[in-house]
């Protein structure tokens, strides 16, 4: 079925900042789209005219259903290496192993869920439905785990390890059928595009929720205070306070899956499949990786990426720890986090602009933003400085997730062009290798950056850390993330941007129409 390679289209996750953006952008779209009047024509065939509008009530409960998920990512993405490091307190080489073994999970589980959803058979509740019903206290339970702080120190390692791997393969078997179920609401576009914009909507009101709510909670676990009666470096008690705060954290995140699951079960009816099983749809999804890797623009695009993308991701993870260990911002990280957040949501709207007006190799210039600002944070730690970086990064966060998927429709296009024996359906591969690629990425920047803590002597629960560590953390937060992004945009802009053929506009209009959902 055309539903089966859905599975493979599901969008990155592991980041809060960047799930938040792509959705944004995606709301955006189709908001042009929709005043252009593209949409705005009822749907033409019969089964279309008799389906009718999904009611404001189903769309709001589809909606509500993916919050959990960007609640969930958005306060791991920036809280758990330092609860890892700071209240677990285990070493920063098991925290390294920690984060790579759960990026690693969470990517192979990609394809894994697109092949058992769609070879899963419908039941009375539909044929996604229940695997997002059955997903739901497993993760709920494995979530609330990840915080936990259990009594045997040896192997907490191993425990945390063992947690995160099981909540990021949970979590993608969660959204991949979530995702897709957008095609089993109603066979009309239009409806579809107005139901996707509300799950985008409610995905970016989870985001800011999982890190305003969870960063409230557990504020009062790193302040200065708990080394105020430890007269010397190095590891402190881990304070009952802490471990309860995250608890607390833990257990009202987590509650989110329930609740919304619950309503969207509710609200959300599934219709049946009527598109039937796929004719020969052609090639393997390892066939068509291996023709996808071989196009020139799409291996350049890829690359210049995994640079871009996991400089992001190192600059958003250690600013957390930055602020704690190398600087005196201890009560500023809460409000250095929204910012980052709201920054990249506000200008969302105004890169979309700007790839629009001047272009998209010019807009690429964008992500630059935060470079100065960065190193400046690194050589002035004050708070005046840690919001106007906060700030400048949302502005970067924002123009580096943007781009490419506005870069990746244009080298689709061209492809299909070029290779036009193979027939449609290798966009799909496209999105879901590119996610692919960049979830490993994410996962090897990490995992490295972390182990070279370890390197530096860094001492998990200390109230104070060597001067080596210090500069460690600056460097990880100012010259790494430059030089990753300077590289990714110097490969970025080496050669010309793909140039679209022209195209039959009907033939072209479907293909927009399957790659806007190939992002789910």
């Amino acid at each position: 079925m055309v539903l089966g390679l859905r599975g493979f289209w599901r969008r990155p996750q592991d980041k809060g900042t960047s799930g938040c953006l792509w959705r944004l952008r995606r709301v955006w779209a189709t908001v042009v789209y929709l005043r252009r009047g593209g949409g705005l024509s009822s749907c033409v065939s019969p089964q279309d005219s008799r389906a009718g509008p999904l009611s404001f009530c189903t769309k709001v409960c589809y909606g509500i259903g993916g919050i959990p998920n960007q609640v969930a990512s958005s306060a791991t993405a920036f809280y758990l290496q330092l609860f890892l490091l700071d209240v677990a307190q285990i070493p920063a080489a098991q925290v390294s192993l920690v984060l790579f073994g759960g990026k690693v999970s969470g990517a192979a589980a990609d394809p894994v869920a697109g092949f058992f959803i769609n070879r899963s058979r419908r039941t009375g509740s539909g044929r996604l439905m229940p695997w997002v019903l059955g997903c739901t206290p497993f993760i709920t339970v494995a979530y609330f785990f990840l915080w936990f702080l259990p009594p045997f120190a040896s192997l907490r390692g191993l425990w945390y390890t063992g947690c995160y791997c099981l909540f990021q393969a949970l979590a993608t078997f969660f959204q991949v059928p979530y995702a897709a179920l957008t095609m089993l609401l109603t066979p009309c576009p239009r409806e579809r595009d107005s139901a996707t914009a509300y799950r985008m909507t409610m995905e970016m009101a989870g985001t800011l929720m999982g890190a305003a709510v969870h960063g409230l909670i557990v504020s009062g676990a790193h302040g200065p205070h708990r080394c105020e009666d430890v007269a010397l470096a190095g590891p402190a008690v881990v304070s009952p306070d802490a471990t309860r705060l995250y608890s607390i954290a833990a257990a009202v995140l987590a509650l989110t899956y329930p609740v919304c699951t619950g309503l969207l079960c509710l609200g959300v009816k599934e219709r049946p499949d009527s598109s039937g099983p796929a004719s020969g749809q052609g090639l393997s999804f390892l066939a068509g990786l291996g023709l996808t890797v071989r196009h020139p623009p799409y291996l350049k695009l890829v690359i210049s990426f995994l640079f871009i993308s996991a400089a992001i991701q190192v600059e958003q993870s250690y600013l957390v720890l930055f602020c704690t260990h190398a600087s005196r911002l201890h009560d500023h990280v809460q409000g250095v986090v929204l910012t980052i957040l709201v920054s990249a949501v506000l200008s969302t709207p105004l890169w979309e602009w700007v790839l629009q007006r001047f272009g998209k190799k010019t807009s690429a210039f964008g992500i630059c933003v935060m470079v100065p600002f960065a190193i400046l944070l690194a050589a002035v730690p004050t708070a005046p400085v840690a919001y106007v970086v906060a700030f400048m990064s949302g502005l970067s966060i924002a123009v580096s997730l943007l781009l490419p998927w506005s870069m990746l429709p244009d080298v689709v296009d061209a492809f299909q062009q070029q290779q036009q024996q193979h027939g449609p359906g290798l966009e799909t591969i496209f999105y879901s290798s590119y996610v692919f690629f960049t979830k490993l990425s994410g996962a090897g920047a990490l995992g490295i950056s972390t182990l070279s803590l370890e390197f530096a002597g860094y001492e998990a629960g200390a109230c104070t850390q060597a001067e080596r560590v210090v500069v460690t953390l600056k460097v990880l937060i100012g010259a790494v993330p430059t030089c990753m992004i300077i590289t990714g945009l110097c490969i970025l802009m080496v050669g010309p941007a793909p140039k679209v053929p022209s195209q039959d506009p009907s033939r072209r209009q479907s293909l927009q129409r399957r790659t806007s959902y190939s992002l789910a």
